[in-house]
């Protein structure tokens, strides 16, 4: 195993068996049941009508993918929603997420593309880290229940209640001063596993506070964490 650094090749994905192999990842990084699974005509049908499908690969196996599918905003712009982004547990911490995404935001640019977004747990602190305070990508909308139950057992059994991360790829985003926050504690995984109600109610409240800061016009434009809390900062977009 690399550490991510390059020795590890990321190629598009095209043909049949390639995206057989993606669905086997879905199961074994999601431990989704067959139901939530998406099925390999959908791979299919997005790398024809200009999605992107990569696949990493550490000495011939697969062992991470990404998978955007286009998109239309109400004014026209075209952008990349990237639906699934999923590293085999072996290989997480060692930047390969990171380099499938800059892989997907160099195919975008070159395509005249420049918003990628995608949805995201905001109670997965540590995927929230690498969105915003990695990445750069800003939150302005939250939405409650976007996929209803799923039989992920990542999930705990919560509502499926995500932020959507815009990632302005092709131009700097003026951020304002910081004028509030949304914090939960720093150990939510472990409460969510073991104690799914308390973890119920930080999600509520984490939900309220969102949904408030979103309308009176403020977004996500960065995080910070310290021994006891993890904290969405808050500031309006210039």
């Amino acid at each position: 195993m690399s550490d991510g650094g390059g020795a590890i090749a990321i190629e598009d994905l095209v043909s049949v068996e390639q995206f057989r192999e993606v669905v086997k990842l879905q199961e074994t990084i999601w431990g989704f049941s067959d139901v939530d699974l998406l099925p390999v005509r959908f791979f299919v049908v997005a790398s024809k009508i200009g999605g992107q499908v990569f696949g990493a690969y550490d000495d011939g196996r697969m062992v991470a993918f990404c998978l955007a599918i286009p998109g239309v905003k109400a004014d026209t712009r075209p952008y990349l929603h990237s639906h699934m982004l999923g590293v085999l547990p072996e290989y997480r911490n060692s930047g390969l997420g990171r380099r499938l995404k800059l892989h997907q935001r160099e195919k975008a640019l070159a395509r005249g593309i420049d918003l990628i977004e995608w949805t995201f747990d905001p109670l997965e602190i540590k995927n929230a880290y690498f969105n915003i305070g990695r990445l750069g990508a800003v939150v302005r909308r939250y939405i409650p229940n976007l996929y209803g139950a799923t039989s992920s057992t990542l999930s705990g059994g919560l509502p499926t209640d995500w932020c959507v991360a815009e990632w302005w790829i092709g131009r700097a985003i003026e951020r304002g001063a910081v004028s509030g926050g949304v914090r939960l504690p720093v150990d939510i995984g472990e409460i969510r596993m073991k104690d799914p109600a308390r973890a119920r109610l930080i999600q509520s409240e984490v939900a309220g506070e969102f949904e408030a800061a979103f309308g009176r016009g403020l977004a996500v434009i960065g995080v910070e964490r310290d021994d006891t809390w993890f904290t969405y900062l808050l500031g309006e977009l210039q």
